[in-house]
């Protein structure tokens, strides 16, 4: 399936959720954010929120100095 994430056109395999495109994008485990579509999914809902093909799909880290 193809998606968009942070505006790059990326493949996923079929049945991808979105806890597989944020591994795609970064290896960070704390203070990211996820939005498909517009949608904030929480946390919580990585595993289980299954990917569309075309879905877009928005990667936030946090960042931090000074």
């Amino acid at each position: 399936m193809k998606v968009v994430v942070n505006g790059i056109p990326q493949a996923l395999p079929d049945g991808a959720t979105v806890a597989d495109a944020v591994r795609a994008v970064t290896s960070v485990a704390r203070g990211v954010a996820v939005a498909v579509n517009g949608e904030v999914v929480p946390r919580a809902g990585w595993p289980g929120a299954a990917l569309r093909d075309g879905d877009q799909v928005e990667v936030l880290t946090a960042a931090q100095g000074g």
